[in-house]
């Protein structure tokens, strides 16, 4: 789009305000099972290894394509009646809401194996969830409306952040007062929220049933159950192939596994990290939750209008560099020490770094994206940006302590960089046409 003011008209859509409400949706359960799960571990004198492992429930969500194309084809009894996606986004959030009240009743010192399976619980509800709501971003707008995509990809990304940072304020700020036994009740409560925000949005008005039909030349029939499970569980996967050719589409798999390999290592870690540095509970809530969610924001924004006018290409390759940049900025706080200054000066590189990344890389899924399995699909490719980082980063603990300080592990994590810096120049023709 050539004109600014058009680019900034997008925003009136409420459709992209429905996205953000969904984005905070999205992004709260990350703190329920990351940082805030980290804080609460570390104070409660469990090891840099122990923690890292148990952010392995993180894997579901590399998984979550393998039951997505129940969230295309089931109609849940009840709450159907709320649409495909809301119904299932409600039931998820019912699903958490259950296990955050339970973890307000134990103590991870002596009940660690229960921790990590109510976390686990949360974070299958979550990875659930997640498959809901990128559907229900991806159905608002139809293919001929791809130039609300960065706008879309924008505000999904600042209410995820909302949703991640504003909870994860609340709980760095009262734990030392409260403890984070009472956190998870303020917890409960912020869940209680967006299940009120999932009541007021609207469903996605499209007829799905008649694209899947078209998509798999059922269209006419009254499918028998060996069709129906070809059409559920093979029809997405064969449709993304047909239309983006065998070669093309493997190698674009394989850039969106390596792409954030390096931030998922860091992330892992960097509550850990914060506490062993010496900074507070009170610093961590000022500076990374309530500062990081307010530069986010901004650079997000600014981000969508860059892709918007110049490509998702360039954000891409923007945001990789910086990327990198980050993580070696982390390395200087780990030589210098807790100073909060430098930790600002991190926290906008780190932030700007996620904006123009993150939404340059939204849009491009998007945009790979077909409307009549948009869940599947879409979980397909999130699933494999997913993998590399849940996955390898549960080993982010032992990392640290293999390399012996944090300055040799935040330069390693920045190595992970190159590789996909290296993929996403050997696409640039491909991105180019997106």
């Amino acid at each position: 789009m050539k004109d600014w003011r058009a680019t900034l008209s997008l925003y009136r859509d409420p459709r992209l305000w429905w996205i953000f409400l969904m984005g905070c949706c999205s992004g709260f359960p990350w703190v329920l099972i990351g940082s805030n799960l980290n804080g609460w571990l570390k104070d409660s004198g469990i090891s840099r290894g122990e923690i890292g492992l148990l952010g392995s429930v993180f894997t579901v969500y590399a998984i979550n394509f393998l039951w997505a194309p129940l969230l295309d084809r089931v109609r849940l009894p009840a709450l159907g009646r709320m649409g495909q996606r809301r119904s299932w986004i409600l039931l998820c959030q019912v699903s958490m809401l259950i296990c955050v009240v339970l973890m307000t009743l134990i103590n991870p010192n002596q009940q660690l194996l229960l921790t990590g399976a109510l976390a686990l619980a949360i974070a299958t509800a979550s990875a659930t969830q997640d498959v809901a709501i990128d559907a229900f971003r991806i159905d608002q707008f139809s293919e001929q409306e791809s130039h609300f995509y960065p706008a879309a990809a924008a505000l999904g990304i600042v209410g995820w952040w909302t949703g991640y940072s504003l909870p994860g304020y609340i709980a760095f700020s009262q734990a030392d007062n409260i403890g984070w036994q009472n956190v998870y009740w303020l917890m409960a409560a912020v869940l209680v929220l967006l299940i009120v925000f999932t009541m007021l949005v609207k469903e996605p008005n499209i007829d799905r049933e008649k694209l899947q039909q078209i998509s798999t030349h059922q269209l006419g029939h009254k499918p028998n159950i060996k069709q129906w499970l070809t059409i559920t569980f093979v029809g997405p996967f064969k449709d993304f192939f047909q239309r983006n050719g065998v070669q093309v589409a493997l190698t674009l798999m394989l850039f969106i596994f390596l792409f954030k390999v390096g931030e998922a290592f860091l992330g892992r870690m960097s509550i850990v990290f914060y506490k062993e540095i010496g900074f507070s509970n009170e610093q961590i809530a000022q500076y990374t939750k309530l500062f990081g969610w307010v530069i986010t924001i901004g650079f997000t924004l600014l981000g969508s209008l860059v892709n918007a006018r110049f490509g998702v290409f360039r954000g891409l390759m923007i945001g990789g560099l910086a990327m990198a940049a980050s993580n070696l900025m982390f390395a200087w706080i780990a030589r210098v020490g807790p100073e909060e200054w430098l930790l600002m000066l991190t926290l906008v590189v780190d932030n700007f770094t996620t904006a123009f990344s993150t939404v340059a890389f939204v849009a491009f899924l998007t945009a790979l994206t077909g409307r009549a399995f948009s869940a599947t699909q879409y979980a397909m490719l999130a699933s494999l940006g997913n993998l590399s980082r849940t996955t390898l980063a549960s080993a982010s603990g032992y990392l640290v302590d293999y390399l012996g300080s944090w300055e040799r592990f935040f330069i390693a994590t920045t190595c992970m960089v190159l590789p996909s810096l290296i993929m996403l120049w050997m696409l640039r023709h491909r991105f180019d046409q997106d």
